[in-house]
């Protein structure tokens, strides 16, 4: 039977998770550190990059070439200009301008030949002849001009005018021609190249640069990420934790309610056995109050542990039989009295705390005592709070040889503190001539529910 091998990572995604893995190890490692330890290490990156610029091979240079402007259109050859298609016409430039009886005529050619010698005009005798000027005297290195005149036109002032009109057409020209030259130099000296020296660790330090703000960037960014999953993290640790501790507590309220202590139930079917045969009258009151109490209290067991709490007035429906059975039991040794107003009959109070209450102060103060004594239960409202207090004239708190180990209280408090936080509180004290005072403080919350039967 063949087998289909699994399929492997490719190397790309290899790559990937490992690049992901270094970038949360990274960012992790930055936000361990303090930030005076980051600023240490940037500077001790921005000197070294700053070392490393000047050692080899970082060092090492290389030469660019920018080019810049449009190059000069090559002359063109010898060929091209015998062909006459781009070039000066061989020969020297220049102008012939000739004057006659039809007008003025000017032209160019190739090739000026020497001004000749204008004719002087005829002198007195006995006066030296004038000096001859040529058409060359103040010319300079550029076009000749050549100016004919018409016949019989060889005075002085005419000579004059043609040599001062002859001088500016030069310059004229010469200056134009300068104007091109440096127009022609000035568009090779544009295209010149220019030459730069680069060295090739001369990007570490905007890189490094940009390294260390990222890194600032990222300090702040995925420390309030961690921050945040830290907090969540601890919040589903703790709502956890409260709720198993909730699970314990309620576990044992429920034990306690889901079970009458056996001894109580043995001594009151004891009594009541007893009662039949000497005091019938007695035995139907304990009887009928036994049923109030389980009546009272087991059908609201699991009412109880769904809601976490019931009204003050389901607790003393619970109280008051419980009390009368012990009275029928303790006869003259135990009085008991409540003192609980109609109006808060309908406050939330957590199930089965007074009544345990009211267990310790009957089993460790009140019937240890060989006269007795009275326990009084009682509710007022207390700074906007609900006071539940019960108290005894017994024996005192731990003084009895039947003192508890004091789990009743601590599982109190412990079930309080899960219910109100520390919004509840339980205070123990000693009440004036011996006994116990207990009272129970929690928030007051009236509750719409109907009274029990």
């Amino acid at each position: 039977m063949n087998t289909t091998p699994a399929s492997q990572p490719s190397p790309w995604s290899r790559f990937a998770n490992t690049c992901v893995t270094g970038f949360h190890a990274y960012a992790q490692w930055l936000v361990s550190i303090s930030w005076k330890r980051f600023f240490v290490l940037a500077l001790a990156l921005i000197i070294s990059m700053a070392i490393l610029h000047d050692i080899p091979p970082f060092s090492f240079t290389y030469t660019e070439v920018i080019h810049s402007g449009t190059p000069p259109t090559p002359a063109p050859s010898g060929r091209e200009q015998s062909k006459g298609k781009v070039g000066k016409p061989t020969g020297k430039e220049g102008i012939d301008i000739s004057v006659d009886e039809k007008g003025v005529r000017i032209r160019t050619r190739p090739s000026i030949p020497p001004i000749p010698p204008i004719p002087a005009p005829p002198q007195p005798p006995g006066a030296s002849a004038p000096t001859e000027p040529t058409a060359h005297a103040d010319s300079k290195p550029g076009p000749e001009i050549n100016i004919k005149l018409p016949p019989g036109a060889n005075t002085e002032e005419v000579r004059q005018a043609i040599e001062e009109a002859r001088r500016e057409v030069q310059a004229a020209l010469e200056e134009l021609h300068q104007d091109a030259m440096d127009s022609a130099e000035e568009a090779a000296g544009a295209w010149r190249p220019r030459l730069r020296t680069h060295k090739i660790g001369d990007p570490l330090m905007p890189l490094t640069m940009w390294f260390i703000l990222l890194s600032i960037i990222l300090k702040i960014t995925y420390k309030g990420k961690v921050q945040a999953e830290a907090k969540a993290a601890q919040a589903t640790e703790v709502a956890e934790s409260e709720s198993l501790k909730r699970q314990v507590v309620e576990a044992r309220m429920a034990a306690m309610q889901a079970q009458v202590e056996p001894h109580f139930l043995f001594n009151t079917l004891a009594s009541i056995d007893h009662l039949i045969e000497t005091d019938p009258p007695r035995a139907s009151i304990m009887q009928k109050n036994l049923i109030a109490l389980l009546r009272a209290s087991m059908p609201t067991m699991r009412e109880a542990n769904a809601q976490g709490t019931r009204d003050l007035g389901r607790e003393l429906a619970v109280i008051r039989p419980y009390l009368e059975i012990l009275k029928v039991r303790m006869e003259e040794r135990l009085q008991t009295e409540v003192r609980v107003s109609d109006g808060l009959l309908s406050a939330e109070f957590p199930p089965m705390m007074l009544q345990s209450l009211v267990e310790n102060a009957i089993k460790h103060g009140l019937e240890p005592k060989a006269e007795g004594g009275s326990l009084t239960v009682s509710a007022e409202i207390v700074h906007g709070k609900l006071a539940v207090t019960v108290a005894d004239t017994g024996l005192g708190f731990g003084k009895a040889a039947t003192a508890g180990t004091g789990i009743g209280l601590s599982n109190i408090r412990e079930r309080l503190a899960l219910l109100y936080g520390n919004k509840a509180s339980v205070v123990v004290a000693e009440t004036p001539g011996g006994g116990t005072s207990v009272t129970i403080t929690v928030p007051y919350v009236a509750r719409a529910t109907d009274q029990p039967e």
